[in-house]
């Protein structure tokens, strides 16, 4: 498991990253101080305070370092 930070304070910017977020087998959650959501849910990001940033935790090992480059416009 890796946990990364990562940033989504505009709407276009969950959009993408789901869309993209969603290609991957595995799971990805997004941890924002005790709630823990699943981040290929447009809806539960929405819930979340995207002012901050956000903890992105990868639990797919074998697609890591594929992930960290992809997602590398997000990561703070």
């Amino acid at each position: 498991m890796k946990t990364v930070t990562i940033l989504l304070d505009t709407i276009e910017k969950v959009r993408k990253f789901v869309n993209q977020i969603s290609q991957y087998e595995g799971d990805f959650d997004i941890i924002s101080d005790r709630y823990i959501i699943d981040a290929k849910s447009i809806m539960g990001i929405f819930s979340l305070d995207l002012s901050k940033p956000l903890k992105l935790s990868i639990h797919a090992e074998a697609s890591v370092d594929k992930v960290l480059e992809d997602f590398k416009e997000f990561i703070v």
